[in-house]
């Protein structure tokens, strides 16, 4: 397409993302105006793609950082041929509609769910990575960002990590049209300001007028040569609302459709619209770089009763997965070896990526290589996951398949204090949509949930413990999600006591406690959180008489209990319970393990005595 009709589609995505918005009675028309001709000038030309095949390996991706603008994205797909003017009128933002208020990978054209703004650059990076390092290939990754979200952190934790791994295939094109929701964004039209940052960060700097196709062809054209080594940042100065007078530039319009009567002014002033359908260049026929087959994983063997830290099991087992499955990557926070994610970058340099102190990076990257069919093991202290917890909930929107290992959980690390004790790692990952949270209790178990993670889709997540504690489990044992194991039992048991990771441990010394003086008690390692085994527990709860102890080294919130509480109150037939919970409540301090364990009130001493008091009632 000439630059001329390029012009002219510019104007047909306004026009239709006036028309779409204004049919839905909601949207961001004005955000997408500004963009319009970014967006006809890099499809048209300069985008290589194939639309009736959108896992072909060549293809660039496209990434709507600025999700919002989902009226322009959509006018796209119309104009590329892939939606119909049918769906865009009568399906956007409508309900059951896959044409939803912000993209999400129900559209096969779409690698990741956007709209939480920060995300796209950095999901855009983990893309890059996966073509330069892994399938070397040569696709470009493009990604359409807004300048309000320049404001975020995440989006120069983004360029700063592009910057130290080279990726001159990522172009960050930001739609700098001064305005934001409430009002003028921090830097309006400083295009010197936004150039000297990116610069700072390493990127090479592109600075144009938005609405001049040349020039946007010509920044275009730099951007795909690539930069050396070096991501390109396009900072292009657009107007909001460009092309109707009415709005261009003028506060109150963010997020709001035009009035029908406006939607029928603009169109006219925009030239009545057309009915322009483009395809642009088609990516090259490539195959990513060939990777070897599959084969048997083999996993770490651990003594029964040998100390095991679980984190070190982790480790241990991502090595052996690894080598049996080479789409398994692992990616960490500088602090590897603690997590012993050092332990795979030494087996497999080739496929570690260190993200430093970058959480939300990190899991940002862990999604961008699940684009592309990677296996992404992303850890770090387990208390740091909080700062990605926006990330991790948009991976789960995105239908993301990533693996999550938080390490140096609990009042059981010790004498860090409590800013380094996740507290709340278990509720926040539980309530992560199709989650699945699994805590293990001694190496066997760990290795054994890496490798059941790295066959698990959707968000996963592991906890494991600082402190080494004895191998439970034979290496024949199996741990399916899902699943629950019974240590103890018998006919004669009075009491459950439920504990998982370090508790489970001070669950079986006070059973032992306990046996000396007659009461029998069943011991249940709920070593899946979510999905939990509600037959254990029911099977549990009603030889027991209801009377249950739960033990977790977490607040009382969300947490195992919550997980065991949430499963028995949930069936048709309850059953009655009368239950001791056992939890963190009050603020730890520093002090040792069995300081904190004793302070905290979960220690074995504590489940003794609660289960002491619920058999005594009786």
């Amino acid at each position: 397409m000439d630059l001329a009709t390029a012009a002219q589609l510019g104007d047909q995505l306004r026009v239709d993302a006036i028309r779409s918005s204004t049919s839905a009675g909601s949207g961001h028309p004005t955000s997408s105006m500004s963009a319009a001709d970014v967006l006809a000038v890099l499809v048209s030309r300069h985008l290589k793609y194939d639309w009736d095949q959108p896992a072909l390996p060549g293809n660039d991706h496209l990434i709507f950082s600025k999700g919002h603008a989902s009226p322009l994205l959509y006018a796209v797909y119309k104009a590329v041929g892939v939606i119909t003017d049918k769906e865009l009128m009568t399906g956007y933002r409508r309900f059951g509609s896959r044409l939803q208020g912000h993209p999400t990978p129900v559209l096969p054209w779409v690698d990741v769910a956007t709209g939480s703004l920060g995300q796209g650059l950095p999901d855009g990076v983990g893309v890059a990575l996966s073509g330069k390092y892994l399938d070397e290939l040569p696709y470009t990754v493009w990604v359409l960002c807004g300048d309000s979200e320049m404001a975020e952190g995440s989006i120069w934790e983004a360029l700063d990590k592009a910057s130290y791994y080279k990726l001159s295939n990522l172009v960050a094109i930001v739609d700098v049209n001064r305005l934001g929701q409430r009002g003028p964004t921090e830097h309006g039209w400083d295009l010197e300001a936004y150039a000297a940052r990116a610069a700072a960060f390493g990127a090479r700097v592109l600075t144009i007028d938005g609405h001049n196709v040349k020039e946007i062809d010509e920044a275009l054209t730099t951007a795909a040569v690539g930069g050396g080594d070096r991501p390109t940042v396009i900072l292009a100065r657009t107007i909001k609302g460009r092309g109707f007078s009415e709005v261009e530039d003028r506060e109150g319009w963010h997020g709001k459709p035009l009035p029908p009567d406006m939607a029928e002014r603009a169109i006219v002033e925009l030239g009545g619209g057309t009915d322009l359908t483009v395809r642009g260049p088609l990516a090259a026929t490539v195959a990513p770089k060939a990777t070897p087959p599959a084969s048997p994983v083999t996993l770490p063997q651990y003594a029964m009763g040998e100390a095991v830290a679980t984190r070190k099991a982790y480790g241990d087992a991502l090595v052996a997965v690894g080598s049996g499955i080479p789409q398994v990557v692992a990616l960490d926070g500088e602090v590897s070896n603690s997590t012993h994610a050092d332990e795979f970058a030494k087996a497999h340099p080739d496929r570690y990526f260190e993200m430093f102190i970058a959480e939300q990076q990190m899991v940002a990257a862990a999604v961008g290589l699940s684009v592309r069919q990677y296996i992404p093991f992303a850890s770090t202290f387990a208390a740091f996951l909080t700062r990605a917890h926006d990330f991790i909930r948009m991976a789960a929107i995105s239908q993301a398949d990533v693996r999550l290992v938080g390490s140096h959980a609990g009042v059981e690390i010790g004498a860090d204090g409590p800013s380094q004790m996740a507290l709340e790692d278990l509720a926040m990952m539980r309530a992560v949509q199709g989650s699945t949270v699994l805590y293990p209790a001694d190496g066997v178990s760990a290795a054994a949930l890496v490798h059941a993670m790295a066959q698990t889709p959707g968000v996963s997540y592991m906890r494991t413990t600082r402190g080494a504690y004895p191998v439970l489990y034979g290496s024949d044992e199996t741990f399916p999600v899902g699943g629950a194991k019974v240590l103890r039992s018998s006919e004669d048991d009075a009491v459950t006591l439920i504990g998982a990771g370090v508790t489970l441990h001070h669950c079986l010394t006070a059973a032992d406690e306990l046996a000396a003086t007659g009461i029998a008690a069943r011991v249940i390692d709920l070593y899946s959180v979510k999905p939990v085994d509600t037959d254990v527990l029911t099977a549990a709860v009603a030889a027991t008489g209801g009377r249950v102890v739960i033990a977790e080294d977490h607040h009382p919130e969300g947490g195992i209990g919550s997980a065991v509480s949430d499963a028995l109150l949930g069936l048709r037939d309850s059953p009655v319970l009368r239950l001791a919970h056992l939890s963190v409540r009050d603020l730890p301090t520093s002090g040792t393990p069995d300081e904190l364990m004793a302070a905290a009130g979960i220690d074995a001493e504590h489940i003794e005595a609660a289960a002491r008091s619920l058999v005594a009632r009786d």
